[in-house]
């Protein structure tokens, strides 16, 4: 598909995301989807019962579940005998992680064998977002953050509260670069912050899921000098990813915590150069590709592609103004749900299979 036609599609779906989204309580969950195959047949489906259902003659019968959780009973009252694999990356390739069914298993005819799957009951208790920016990100929660996961909760009967605070905040400057995040939660511990901000100990104790993210300018990278320096605030590779591994680590030390990084805010193509547009779209290439491990409890979101289409540049239709590079209001009510979809992609064992734009 060539650049413009990619695009296109983005477009496409994001005017048409809000539209699907009302329509959330007539399918499955959004965490995890099934593959059917009998015999030479294959189809997908939104849910474990659909995919029951719709096997047409017992001819070894194979439903491949991504990783994931599933709601409701699943019954399986016919004489075939079915193999259930779980656990499954979105192409149903690999597994990478778990499938979990939020209800009961039942055979009351045939056989079931099951890899990588998991009963559970629902949930007890709630799940504690905590959803932190600065203004591009205000702009996206604005565009209905909050009435997604409101709406999934109703539809679902979840119970995952979400929050938003601006930070860092004064009296720390109005920056949220890797170095700061360096600075804030690796260099700095326990429970008294560096300039009145939270650290990471203390979010970590209050919150279950942490989402937290760049401002545009993280985008504006300079060339290397040949001496990265984890504490210096220079925007350039080398110190981007001597921090984010640093960072890295320090989120590991918080296993049964999950947390979800924006790739940067873009700039306008003419609020930046070439050259520093071009490093900004390589380290977050290697954030997505390098970076990001699967099986452990840090996800990315994928919003300077979704800003970007795959270009250098903030595209113009998605600009405030062409000399502005923070999200319009159209650009954040359309990927505001998605947004919303990673968050309990992630929440529900699917951080790993689903999209990490959101799509």
């Amino acid at each position: 598909m060539s650049m413009q036609g990619d695009v296109n599609r983005r477009r496409y779906i994001m005017a048409t995301l809000l539209a699907l989204v009302v329509a959330l309580g007539h399918g499955a969950a959004l965490a995890a989807n099934a593959k059917l195959s009998e015999g030479l047949s294959t189809s997908y489906h939104q849910s474990l019962d659909a995919a029951y259902t719709a096997i047409a003659n017992g001819n070894s019968p194979i439903i491949a579940a991504q990783a994931g959780t599933f709601r409701g009973s699943l019954d399986f009252n016919r004489t075939w005998d079915v193999k259930l694999k779980g656990g499954l990356d979105a192409n149903y390739g690999s597994i990478v992680g778990n499938t979990i069914i939020e209800g009961d298993l039942t055979i009351t005819s045939g056989s079931v064998e099951v890899d990588a799957i998991s009963v559970t009951s629902p949930a007890a208790n709630p799940v504690r977002i905590i959803y932190l920016h600065h203004s591009t990100g205000n702009n996206v929660w604005y565009g209905s953050v909050p009435e997604f996961i409101s709406s999934y909760n109703s539809s679902y009967n979840t119970d995952y509260q979400i929050s938003e605070r601006a930070y860092p905040n004064s009296p720390y400057p109005w920056e949220n670069y890797p170095y700061d995040y360096w600075k804030l939660w690796v260099d700095t511990t326990g429970e008294t912050g560096y300039q009145q901000q939270d650290t990471l100990d203390t979010l970590a104790a209050n919150y279950d899921v942490i989402v937290f993210k760049h401002c545009f300018p993280v985008s504006d990278v300079e060339a290397n000098i040949g001496a990265p320096d984890v504490a210096s605030s220079r925007k350039s590779l080398e110190n981007y990813q001597l921090q984010y591994n640093a960072l890295k680590s320090r989120l590991h030390q918080f296993p049964t915590k999950k947390f979800i990084v924006w790739t940067g805010a873009a700039l306008t193509q003419g609020s930046t150069t070439p050259e520093n547009a071009e490093r900004a779209r390589q380290f977050f290439s290697w954030v997505r590709n390098s970076w990001d491990e699967k099986g452990d409890n840090i996800f990315v979101w994928d919003f300077w592609t979704l800003e970007t289409g795959g270009g250098l540049y903030l595209l113009p239709e998605n600009a405030a103004s062409s000399g502005d590079s923070h999200p319009n209001g159209t650009f954040s009510a359309a990927v505001a749900p998605l947004i919303g979809k990673r968050i309990v992609a992630v929440i529900e064992g699917a951080g790993d299979s689903g999209s990490i734009t959101g799509e």
